[in-house]
């Protein structure tokens, strides 16, 4: 039985791609939220029910939990009766995580407690992540307790977001949610939390489990798309057309090869193994190769662009898409977005035609260099020499192939084959 604590008011600490949609699902199911982020703009924008990024069906859940008062946002940490964390893991070093963020959360929530709240850890960590947090707040306040069986416990869980970016708020409400406390009472009480807004299954386990099965989720994914990004470099180089194989060897009953592409990017695949194998570095080994494979695949495209590019005094290469996927505009970890700087860096006398349509300006890195631009799709095809085809965003699905016949045209995606 989980413990009889109140939820009714939940502070959602990080108000990005999985802390918003959180905070608008938990509002719209009824609880009192209170938002936090550091970033006074985005505050300044959700509370006038806006979202600061592209999500199917958020802005419409915002603006009406806003308009209800359900939902605020400010740069303080609030007083709740549990706190959700959805901060940033960047890396550190050689691809360890980096937990400042998640301490200095912790240490926001810290002065805030009195005994008996909930404090979730949603960021996707290493396994003790969970752990260090709860082990952060403790140490900043000596008059609380993990132990369940005092009334002065505070409630550590971790349950990891397992959303597709584009479907987030379909997904938050129907997928089955992994739930990992660090007591199970802990994980009780958020499951508690957590089915007011969720109708998939939540399964309980303790926080390192729940830790370990996002990353494995995700490394496994990684490990698959490797094998599909080395196929199509030994089918280039055997003439083959990767695709073509693909689809003839998945048509085998117990074969599913993925698609090949111009990398892996995003904050999720192209991140979390590597929290395996910082913490395992002996034994991970193919989970690091598979890193390799993806981490290079960039490399493989930009030599291919370049070689085509020879051919023309000032070479005009239109890139389309530097999102990380379809129809996002999400351009974390993109290989993308890195795949258009580079080509920027290394075209001799060259121009570099962005073409991205969920974005209305490019990232500083990008728009700081005097041969990129941010153009539109038409006149992007119309001046290019090389058509680079990066991202599968439906638009593009839709290009009269007429427009591309006298254009060199390199499409790692198989979108026109």
């Amino acid at each position: 039985m989980s413990p009889n604590v109140p939820l009714d008011t939940v502070g959602v600490i990080g108000l990005g791609y999985i802390g918003l949609p959180t905070a608008a699902v938990l509002a719209q199911a009824g609880k009192r939220v209170i938002g936090v982020d550091v970033k006074q703009s985005s505050v300044d924008a959700i509370n006038a029910g806006e979202v600061p990024f592209v999500e199917e069906g958020l802005e419409t859940v915002l603006a009406g939990v806003v308009a209800k008062g359900k939902l605020s946002a400010q740069v303080e940490t609030p007083e709740a009766d549990a706190y959700i964390v959805s901060v940033p893991t960047p890396f550190i070093g050689d691809h360890d995580a980096d937990l400042s963020y998640i301490e200095a959360a912790a240490r926001g929530i810290a002065p805030k407690l009195k005994g008996g709240e909930l404090v979730v850890l949603e960021s996707t960590s290493p396994p003790g992540a969970t752990e260090h947090m709860a082990n952060v707040i403790l140490s900043e306040r000596s008059d609380l307790t993990s132990d369940v069986e005092r009334p002065n416990s505070v409630y550590f869980s971790h349950a990891p977001e397992r959303v597709l970016p584009g479907r987030i708020m379909i997904e938050m409400a129907e997928n089955d949610r992994i739930i990992g406390g660090t007591t199970p009472e802990a994980a009780e009480l958020n499951r508690d939390l957590y089915a007011s807004f969720c109708q998939g299954e939540l399964l309980l386990t303790d926080a390192r489990t729940a830790e370990m099965a996002k990353l494995t989720e995700n490394a496994f994914r990684d490990v698959n798309i490797a094998f599909a990004n080395e196929l199509s470099l030994i089918a280039d180089r055997q003439g083959i057309d990767v695709w073509e194989l693909i689809e003839l060897a998945n048509h085998h009953p117990r074969v599913n090869i993925l698609q090949p592409g111009p990398g892996v990017g995003g904050h999720c695949i192209a991140v979390d193994p590597w929290f395996i194998v910082s913490a395992e570095r002996e034994v991970s080994k193919l989970i690091a190769t598979a890193r390799g494979v993806n981490d290079s695949k960039p490399q493989m495209v930009i030599e291919k662009v370049l070689g085509r590019a020879n051919r023309f005094k000032d070479p005009t290469v239109a890139a389309l898409g530097i999102a990380f996927k379809a129809n996002i505009d999400d351009l974390r970890e993109s290989p993308s977005r890195n795949i258009a700087g580079a080509l920027a860096d290394q075209l001799d006398h060259g121009t570099v035609l962005v073409v991205e349509p969920n974005v209305h300006e490019l990232p500083p890195e990008l728009d700081k260099r005097s041969n990129v631009e941010l153009a539109d799709l038409d006149s992007a095809l119309e001046r290019a020499d090389i058509v680079l085809l990066l991202v599968d965003h439906d638009p593009f699905k839709e290009i009269d192939r007429e427009l591309l016949h006298e254009k060199i045209v390199i499409d790692t995606k198989g979108l026109w084959r």
